[in-house]
């Protein structure tokens, strides 16, 4: 048995936190299935011998999965945020995202088919809305507006407009 971490990042699911963890281990570097726990007895989402949590890691961040049934939700109150380094990069992982089953949303955010969401996100756009040069990060910003998935040509484009 592992010493847990000081903090986890503790996330419901519906019986299915061992596939997300699979799959986000299948997508993301440094991320990797831990543990896979089951019930020592029947509870209130499931039956003794179900997997009742997995212990699981996304890119550093060690997780669990709480597979307790249907009484709540993913939304965008919390998300993961990718810091990718380029087009190829960024492009793996939401593609990855969308064509498991989840869906775009509006600058660089996408969600699982499990319903979390996810924030791939190229460095050039992080320097460029947060540079002192407040004009170039004012058309940085505005390019993103108009962005389902972050187009780092077109972020870097907006950078060198005068």
């Amino acid at each position: 048995m592992s010493i847990p971490a000081k903090n986890t990042v503790c996330l419901w699911f519906n019986g299915d936190a061992e596939d997300a963890a699979r799959f986000y281990a299948s997508v993301f570097p440094d991320t990797t299935v831990d543990a896979v726990n089951r019930a020592p007895g029947d509870y209130p989402a499931g039956k003794e011998g179900d997997v009742i949590t997995v212990e699981f890691t996304v890119m550093g961040i060690p997780c669990l999965g709480l597979n307790a049934g249907d009484a709540f939700r993913h939304d965008e109150a919390f998300s993961f945020q990718v810091a990718t380094q380029d087009q190829e990069e960024t492009d793996r992982y939401w593609n990855a995202i969308i064509e498991n089953g989840g869906q775009e949303s509006a600058c660089g955010w996408c969600k699982d088919k499990w319903g979390l969401s996810w924030q791939i996100t190229p460095v050039v756009l992080t320097q460029a809305i947060n540079s002192p040069d407040r004009a170039l990060a004012k058309r940085a910003f505005e390019a993103m507006m108009t962005m389902h998935k972050i187009d780092v040509a077109a972020i870097e484009a907006a950078c060198r407009s005068q």
